[in-house]
C-alpha cells in the first residue's frame, strides 16, 4: 500500500484490469520477509487459487488471489471495508483465517483503503519494499505470509502514531472478539520521527559549523 500523498498513481495503475498470474506449480521455497520467519501454512498456488475461487467466486477469489499471493494492490475506496467501523469483532486473515486486528483499533485516515493503528503482537512480518522507488516497509501475515499492505509511522492520526494500510480483499471479517490471549501493540521498532529529526538538524548545524 501507499502513503496518503501517493493514493493518485496507485489509483491511476489500479483502474487497469487485475492480472491474474496463475502461477499455479510455484511455491514459496523460503522466507521472504526481513525476519526469516517460516510459514506455518503453504501451499501450491493452484491450491490458494481453488481455495479463493470455492470460497468467494472466480472475480473475487481471482482478486484475493491477485493482492494475497501476488502482493497486488485493490483499488483506493473499493473495499465495502474502508469506511466500516464495528463496535466489536475483529478482522482476520482472508488466507488463513488468523487474527489480526481488534475492530477498535480501526480508524479513519482518508486513504482509501482500510487502516489500523496497532494489531495482534506477532501476526505479521514486514519486509523493506523499494518497488516504486522509494522505501515502504510491506506487512504480511505471519501464518501464511498473505500481503496486507503496508505500514507508515510519523503521520500522528493516533497516539501509536502507526497506520497499517491495508487491503480490504486481504481481510475478513469476524464477529467474535479477539481471543483473550492476543494483545495487540505496534510492528514498527521505537524509533520517534522527533529522534529522526534531531538527529538531522544536528547533522546540519554540525554541517554549518565545519
Amino acid at each position: 500500500m501507499l502513503g496518503i500523498g501517493y493514493v493518485a498513481v496507485v489509483a491511476f495503475f489500479a483502474h487497469a484490469p487485475l492480472p491474474l498470474t496463475r502461477r499455479f506449480d510455484a511455491r514459496m521455497t523460503e522466507a521472504d520477509n526481513d525476519q526469516g520467519v517460516e510459514y506455518k501454512v503453504q501451499k501450491r498456488e493452484r491450491l490458494w487459487w481453488d481455495q479463493f475461487v470455492e470460497e468467494d467466486g472466480e472475480e473475487t477469489g481471482g482478486q484475493r488471489h491477485y493482492v494475497l499471493r501476488e502482493k497486488g494492490t485493490e483499488r483506493p475506496g473499493s473495499s465495502s471495508y474502508n469506511k466500516f467501523y464495528p463496535e466489536e469483532g475483529h478482522f482476520a486473515c482472508a488466507g488463513c483465517a488468523a487474527p489480526l486486528y481488534s475492530a477498535g483499533s480501526k480508524f479513519d485516515s482518508g486513504c482509501g483503503w482500510p487502516a489500523f493503528d496497532k494489531i495482534v503482537q506477532g501476526a505479521v512480518v514486514t519486509k523493506t519494499d523499494t518497488s516504486l522507488g522509494m522505501s515502504r516497509v510491506e506487512i504480511m501475515c505471519s501464518n501464511c505470509g498473505g500481503h496486507l499492505g503496508h505500514v507508515f509511522e510519523g503521520e500522528n492520526f493516533t497516539p501509536t502514531n502507526e497506520r497499517h494500510c491495508v487491503n480490504g480483499i486481504s481481510l475478513r471479517y469476524v464477529k467474535e472478539p479477539l481471543p483473550e490471549s492476543d494483545t495487540e501493540a505496534k510492528v514498527l521498532p521505537e524509533r520517534t520521527v522527533q529522534s529522526e529529526r534531531s538527529r538531522i538538524l544536528e547533522e546540519l548545524m554540525g554541517g554549518g559549523e565545519s
